[in-house]
């Protein structure tokens, strides 16, 4: 399995980016292409111990900027790590391509460099979010894409391709973002939508449960959460926010006083495991679903860890049989 890893996008870069991929080739071997200038990512590697062999450099002498038009730049800065990295990606020189760099601009760029599969009219990110029944996918088309009900149905399906090839579930079930569970619900878009996938639900093509409020989903309510892009990155932000918010206050509790901190000596196992399920940077990076060949996307200020588990996680989705799945049903 070959990973490329754009070794310049993110804030952290390339510093970061370089020891977490070089992370993931010494723990499980996997061979890495690290696509950037060549002088700092050499430079970078040299902090850890140098780039070993299994490791390969590609210099890409550009390097798309938060400031850049995302719709553009890589059009412009054709020797962009972005732009590099997805050429190899397309050409077959590698399996999956990690980058933390701009989500539009990685976006615009795997959609016409890449191309989605055939059939699929937009791509979407698919962030695995922890819930109390283990994880779910929170599946949108961005904050700031126009949403029809077409692609909120075709998003129901990419998601439950996704938790059952990457997430093994046999039967995920998927469940529509929204104010209340009735079908009445909501505006237009979301009434529609209930009944075009409650439709696929009956011919077996879904295992649609119907709406689901955020804080139901959390619960662990569904596998699969459907949601238009402001809907959804509100959602996300906000369990962000509040898994910061826990953390930050169980943490005061248990140094209150000397009696909370035994207490806390005692659950001490039980709270770090809390702490990890929230941990974002357990996971790694989000896929694009819709594209042809895998692309992962890290948060922006992904640590060595995250790129780790991001390179492990381009590893598990582009064995994992699920784009052949999308394009068997986009096929027929």
């Amino acid at each position: 399995m070959r990973i490329i890893v754009d070794a310049m996008g993110g804030d952290n870069a390339p510093g970061e980016i370089v020891r977490g991929a070089l992370a993931a080739h010494g723990k499980n071997g996997i061979e890495i292409v690290l696509v950037g200038r060549e002088k700092d990512v050499r430079s970078a590697g040299a902090a850890y111990g140098g780039i070993p062999a299994g490791v390969r450099v590609v210099n890409a002498t550009e390097v798309i900027e938060i400031c850049d038009d995302p719709a553009t730049a890589f059009k412009h800065k054709k020797d962009s790590s972005i732009t590099v990295g997805l050429n190899m990606l397309k050409a077959g020189e590698g399996d999956a391509f990690v980058s933390a760099g701009s989500t539009g601009a990685l976006l615009s760029a795997a959609t016409l460099l890449v191309k989605r599969v055939r059939g699929i009219r937009r791509a979407a990110l698919a962030p695995v979010i922890p819930t109390a029944g283990g994880q779910a996918v929170l599946i949108d088309c961005g904050a700031n894409a126009e949403c029809t009900v077409e692609y909120l149905v075709q998003f129901a399906y990419l998601g439950s391709f996704y938790a059952k090839r990457v997430l093994h579930l046999d039967k995920p079930r998927v469940g529509l973002l929204n104010i209340g569970a009735e079908p009445s619900k909501g505006d237009t878009l979301r009434q529609e939508t209930y009944q075009a996938l409650r439709e696929a639900g009956e011919r077996g093509e879904l295992n649609f449960i119907g709406n689901i409020e955020g804080k139901e989903a959390m619960k662990g309510g569904c596998d699969v959460i459907v949601s238009d892009g402001f809907s959804g990155n509100i959602m996300l932000k906000t369990i962000e926010g509040a898994a910061s918010f826990l953390g930050g206050e169980i943490k005061k509790l248990f140094l209150q006083s000397a009696k909370n901190k035994v207490a806390g000596l005692l659950v001490k196992d039980s709270l770090r495991q809390f702490k990890e399920m929230l941990n974002p940077d357990r996971i790694g990076g989000t896929a694009f679903l819709g594209i042809s060949r895998p692309v992962i996307k890290a948060h922006g200020s992904s640590g060595a860890a995250a790129i780790e588990n991001a390179v492990y996680q381009a590893e598990v989705v582009a064995s994992s049989g699920f784009i052949a799945d999308v394009e068997a049903h986009w096929s027929v």
